[in-house]
């Protein structure tokens, strides 16, 4: 332990801890702008200069390691001045048009230059422009890059794709896409983890708001909007309401409010994920004399996919052929529901609303037309879009009063729920493999150690005297790890999980950006609650999903099936990661 004071006030902390943790420590706060805990630390943006008694230089004290004795005052003239100066110096190359930034209100850059009361620019105003890929679903936006390299650490360090890189030097310095590659040609998985953890408006969704509003006004248009499992459990975080009063059933009312004609749950097609893939998975497993050298992997998150397919693509033969939710959802609703209505499959314009930023490129691959109309799903909305949509209609949370899902396909169980959590795919899959494999149902929390934010977890389960053995991973980087231990022969699996996004979908891409804060784990907290107070825990109970399977028989049902809820993966190129090029894959 060492001890030292900060503005007067005296510490204590373990020997290591920065300044800026140890401020922290007595309530002591520091600005900051670049820095993220365990991963960028390099003091690049230096807004938490401090000054100590006895030295001529201001420190960062992201990275300044506390020491017996020190004397630190945070909020000195000296470090008072300086702080104002450097964020002075950020603002002279940004674009700081706030009112239209897609970050007003929640930039990290704004509120910094509020604190201190910036109100004029002593600085010649010098902003970078780039052109870029206004069609791709991640835009970046070099005016409003800070240079704070939060997207290049987080992309290295937790997502191990390394898409983006340092061009350039000194004040001319810029971030841009790896290899001098455009983004399209890059492999970015579309994970959208750069842009929930970028401080400013410089790396966002592409923004599809207009779209669903022109599709809204159009009369000749049935709109049908489905609603993914994470999503309940943070939209109402940017609109000022609890977790608890942001249920489900408000934004179903919210939604009815905008103008969308049907309103239905994903956690339906979630359900029948469950079944399509517990039946792929028991067939692998139970009903195939030889072993398989690799596991099946789950196929829903299309992050995912996409970084399988660009840094192992000869495993890709081992991927379920199940399509995700989304992708279900959309073929369902354009054969099953349009002959509910009876409607022409043209007619209706299915529209989702995402924790994802990767779904944006799913719903345009080539093979997710069922039924020769164009896209199974039309347009992905990530969860910030559709509180856009929200604000823009003048509805007023507070005031809104639940509302139910439209049938048939609104009905859903606990498992498909959990879909939203990391390990939530697997435990929802195991109890339905349980029944599939035995004819019965375990206890709904029976594979419940699948559950936590470790980011690689393995367990050993037993289903008719045979041993399952599963993993679960989330982050990319701990994918990595686990893929390459199962190459190497290191571990061995019959079922893996995967989510792009550390935590699963609760903490997507997509997902409301609370400035320094990790929320996954609450959010999938949530989640596991709803699950816990379900009527219905097991997906092949859902009554709903037999009477789809009953509207078809014999050899018409395994076609149809297979058109509407399969996929092949090799329908689509992915561009591959440059490590790979030349390579014989």
């Amino acid at each position: 332990m060492v001890k030292l004071t900060i503005d007067n006030l005296p510490v204590e902390v373990p020997e290591g801890t920065t300044i800026l943790d140890a401020a922290k420590s007595v309530g002591v706060v520091l600005p900051t702008l670049c820095y993220l805990k365990d991963i960028n630390d390099i003091g690049a943006c230096r807004v938490c200069v401090a000054e100590i008694e006895g030295r001529s230089k201001l420190v960062t004290t992201c990275n300044t390691p506390a020491s017996e004795g020190m004397v630190v005052l945070t909020n000195s003239p000296r470090a008072r001045e300086a702080r104002r100066i450097n964020v002075q110096l950020i603002l002279s190359q940004h674009d700081c048009n706030c009112p239209t930034c897609i970050r007003s209100t929640n930039c990290g850059l704004q509120k910094l230059a509020n604190d201190l009361g910036i109100i004029s620019q002593p600085f010649t105003k010098d902003v970078p422009e780039k052109k870029w890929d206004m069609t791709f679903p991640l835009i970046k936006d070099d005016s409003k890059c800070i240079k704070c390299m939060r997207c290049i650490q987080v992309c290295n360090k937790v997502q191990s794709v390394g898409i983006w890189g340092l061009d350039n030097t000194g004040s001319r310095t810029t971030i841009g896409v790896t290899g001098d590659r455009e983004i399209a040609e890059s492999d970015c998985v579309l994970c959208g983890q750069c842009v929930t953890h970028c401080p400013t408006g410089a790396l966002s969704e592409r923004d599809d708001t207009m779209k669903a509003f022109r599709a809204l006004a159009n009369s000749d248009l049935i709109t049908v909007v489905q609603i993914a499992p994470a999503v309940r459990a943070a939209w109402g975080e940017t609109l000022g309401i609890s977790r608890e009063f942001a249920t489900v059933k408000r934004l179903v009312a919210a939604l009815r409010k905008i103008g969308f004609d049907y309103i239905f749950d994903t956690n339906f097609t979630a359900d029948l994920t469950i079944i399509e893939e517990g039946n792929e998975f028991v067939k692998r497993k139970f009903n195939n004399p030889e072993p398989n050298r690799y596991p099946l992997f789950t196929s829903c998150c299309p992050g995912w996919v996409r970084f399988m397919k660009s840094q192992y693509p000869d495993m890709m033969e081992h991927f379920s052929t199940t399509k995700s939710p989304q992708q279900m959802f959309g073929a369902v609703a354009k054969s099953y529901l349009a002959e509910i209505l009876k409607v022409d499959p043209s007619r209706i314009f299915c529209v989702s609303v995402m924790p994802c930023t990767a779904k944006k490129a799913e719903c345009a691959l080539p093979g997710m037309d069922s039924t020769g109309t164009g896209p199974d799903v039309d347009l992905v909305l990530t969860t910030r879009e559709i509180d856009r949509l929200i604000v823009a209609e003048h509805i007023q949370p507070m005031n809104l009063t639940e509302e139910e899902f439209d049938q048939p396909m609104g009905i859903s169980t606990g498992a498909g729920v959990i879909f939203g959590a990391t390990g939530g795919v697997m435990e929802a899959a195991l109890r339905s493999v349980y029944f599939l494999a035995t004819g019965k149902n375990p206890d709904a929390d029976a594979f419940a150690n699948v559950r936590g934010m470790n980011g690689w977890r393995e367990s050993t389960f037993h289903i008719e005297g045979k041993p399952v053995h599963i993993a679960v991973a989330s982050g990319l980087q701990n994918a990595r790890n686990l893929v390459e231990a199962i190459r190497k022969g290191e571990v061995r699996y019959d079922f893996v999980e995967v989510m792009a996004c550390p935590g699963g979908c609760s903490g997507g891409g997509g997902q409301p950006i609370a400035m320094n804060k990790e929320l996954a784990q609450v959010r999938g907290q949530s989640l596991y609650g709803l699950d816990k107070n379900s009527a219905l825990r097991f997906s092949h109970e859902n009554p709903s999903i037999g009477a789809l399977y009953e509207r078809f028989e014999g050899d018409e049902l395994v076609h149809r099936v297979h058109e509407l809820l399969h996929t092949d993966h090799n329908a689509w190129e992915m561009p591959l990661s440059p490590w790979l090029r030349g390579k014989d894959c």
